[in-house]
C-alpha cells in the first residue's frame, strides 16, 4: 500500500525517501504490515521550498474557489471511506466503527471550514483622524506546518490541513511514524480535488531528520501540534529563533465529577465506552473519576461489570469492542500505573495487565481501580491507556479542588440534573472545556482545546482559522 503513495512533495507521490524507510506494524498481531519511505533532511527542505511556492499560488486564489476545493476533497474521502477507515485500523488497532467514526469526523473538517473559508470577516472602526477610516484584515499566515500523534491519525491531520487551506497557507504535514498510511490517503483525496502542486506536501520519517529542518525554516511562520507536553514545550522553545506562531495540542487528565443527583446507570452507559475507546488512548478520555460518595459503591461496582463484559479483538473483528494499545512502550507504561497503584494500597477491581492466553500485539485489559490517594500515578497522571480510577467526594468544594489540582486543563466533565449545579460546575472547573452531562466535545463546529499544560490555541469552530491569519490594519484617510 505505501509503495503507492509515499512523500508528497510539489504536487507529486515519491515512493521512495533519502532516508530509507520506517516499516509498520500492526498492534493487534506485532507483524509489519509494510514500509513507508522515510524523509531525509534534504526532501524535507524540498517540502518546504515547494510549500512556499505553492503558497504564492494558494492566496491568491479567490476565497470561494478554496471553498469548492475543500468540498470537493470531502466528497472524495467520503468515497474512500472504507479504504481509509481499514488503513486506520490496521496502523492503529482501533475496532473498524471507530476508524469509520473517525473518518466521518475528518470530512466534516472540511466541509466546515469551506463555508468558513467564504466567512473570514473584517470590520471597520471609525478614526480620530479626520476624514480617516481603520479597517482590520485578515491575511494568511503564510507556510504551515503540522505535527501529529498517532492515535487518531486522520483527524488529527484534518483539523490542521482544512483550517489552513480555508485560510489561504499551504501545509507541510509531518505524522506520526506509526500511521503514515491513513496520512497518504487523506492527503490524496486533497490532491484528488484539484489542490494545486505545492499547497499540500506530506514528509514521513524519524524525528531525526523531518523535525529540525522544519523548526530551523524561517518560511515556515506556522506550527500546529498535537502531542505531548514534554514535545510541545520543546517545539516552543525551538519556535522562538524564528519566531513562529504556535498552537499546541497537548496532554489532559480529565476529571469526571458525578453528583449525588446523577442517574448512575445513565452515567455508566455513556461513560464506559468514552473511557475504553481507542483503548483509552484519547487525550480528552475520562481519567479520574469523582464520584459523590452517595453514589460510589453503585458506580464503582457497574463500571467493573461493563469493564469485563468489553470484549477485547482485532479491530477488523466487527465484534471487538476495544482493540491493542499502539505499541510495547504503551503496555509497559500502563504495567507501571498498575504496579504504582497496588504499591499505594489501590484495588485493582477489573483487568490490570495482558488478557491471559493472548500472546500476540500490545493488549491491554479494561482496568478499573478504586481505593487510591490523589497522588498515585493513576490519579495524578494522563495514562494514555484503558485505566479508569474511581474515587469518592463529600461536598462540591471538595470535588472541585481536588478536579483542579492537576497541571492540565483540557478536558472535564460533570454529571448532574440540577441546573444551577451545572452553570457553577462549568465555571468553576479549570479547563478549556467541560462537558455537562456529555462526553461530546469534538466536533468541527466547536473550538477544542485546553489551557494550563495542556496547550494553547484552538481548532474548530470559527476560531479555529484565525490560528493561520495575520491581523492586519489600515489606516486610510481621505
Amino acid at each position: 500500500m505505501y509503495e503507492n503513495f509515499g512523500l508528497l512533495i510539489d504536487g507529486q507521490w515519491r515512493a521512495k525517501g533519502g532516508a530509507g524507510t520506517i516499516d509498520i506494524a500492526d498492534p493487534a498481531t506485532g507483524e509489519v504490515i509494510g514500509s513507508a519511505p522515510a524523509a531525509s533532511a534534504a526532501d524535507v527542505g524540498e517540502a518546504i521550498e515547494s510549500a512556499e511556492r505553492g503558497l504564492r499560488v494558494w492566496r491568491a486564489t479567490q476565497a470561494w474557489a478554496r471553498a469548492d476545493l475543500l468540498h470537493a476533497a470531502a466528497n472524495i474521502m467520503q468515497a474512500r471511506t472504507d479504504e481509509a477507515a481499514r488503513r486506520m485500523t490496521l496502523e492503529t488497532g482501533k475496532p473498524l466503527a471507530q476508524a469509520k467514526r473517525e473518518w466521518g469526523l475528518s470530512i466534516d473538517q472540511f466541509r466546515w471550514y469551506a463555508e468558513e473559508a467564504r466567512r473570514i470577516y473584517g470590520r471597520i472602526i471609525e478614526s480620530r483622524a479626520p476624514g480617516g477610516r481603520v479597517e482590520i484584515s485578515h491575511e494568511p499566515i503564510g507556510v504551515a506546518a503540522a505535527f501529529t500523534a498517532w492515535n487518531f491519525p486522520a483527524f488529527l491531520i484534518a483539523r490542521k490541513v482544512a483550517p489552513a487551506l480555508a485560510a489561504g497557507c499551504s501545509i507541510v504535514v509531518r505524522p506520526s511514524r506509526e500511521v503514515p498510511g491513513t496520512a497518504m490517503i487523506l492527503m490524496d483525496c486533497v490532491k484528488q480535488a484539484g489542490v494545486p502542486a505545492g499547497v499540500i506536501n506530506l514528509v514521513t520519517g524519524p524525528t531525526s531528520t523531518t523535525y529540525d529542518p522544519i523548526m530551523a525554516s524561517k518560511a515556515v511562520r506556522k506550527i500546529s501540534l498535537t502531542g505531548s507536553t514534554a514535545i510541545g514545550q520543546q517545539m516552543i522553545r525551538d519556535s522562538a529563533a524564528t519566531l513562529k506562531r504556535v498552537s499546541m495540542e497537548l496532554g489532559g487528565n480529565a476529571p469526571v465529577l458525578v453528583f449525588e443527583d446523577a442517574n448512575v446507570d445513565q452515567v455508566l452507559d455513556l461513560s464506559v465506552p468514552v473511557k475504553f475507546a481507542n483503548a483509552g488512548q484519547v487525550c480528552v478520555t475520562a481519567d479520574r473519576f469523582y464520584v459523590h460518595e452517595s453514589l460510589q459503591k453503585a458506580f464503582a461496582e457497574g463500571f467493573v461489570a461493563r469493564a469485563k463484559a468489553l470484549k477485547l479483538g482485532h479491530g477488523l473483528d466487527e465484534t471487538s469492542q476495544m482493540g491493542p494499545l499502539i505499541n510495547q512502550r504503551r503496555v509497559d507504561a500502563m504495567e507501571a500505573i498498575v504496579a504504582d497503584a497496588k504499591s499505594r494500597g489501590g484495588k485493582i477491581n477489573a483487568g490490570g495487565g495482558r488478557p491471559a492466553g493472548q500472546n500476540k500485539g500490545f493488549f491491554f485489559e479494561p482496568t478499573v481501580i478504586t481505593g487510591l490517594p490523589d497522588d498515585a500515578r493513576a490519579m495524578a497522571e494522563e495514562n494514555f491507556g484503558p485505566i479508569a480510577a474511581i474515587t469518592g467526594f463529600a461536598s462540591a468544594d471538595e470535588a472541585y479542588a481536588r478536579a483542579n489540582s492537576s497541571e492540565y486543563g483540557l478536558a472535564a466533565y460533570v454529571f448532574t440534573r440540577n441546573p444551577t449545579r451545572m452553570r457553577e460546575a462549568a465555571e468553576r472547573l479549570e479547563s478549556g472545556m467541560v462537558g455537562v452531562n456529555s462526553y461530546a466535545l469534538a466536533a468541527a463546529e466547536a473550538p477544542f482545546g485546553g489551557i494550563k499544560a495542556s496547550g494553547m490555541g484552538r481548532e474548530g469552530g470559527s476560531e479555529g482559522i484565525l490560528d493561520y491569519m495575520n491581523v492586519k490594519l489600515t489606516q486610510v484617510v481621505v
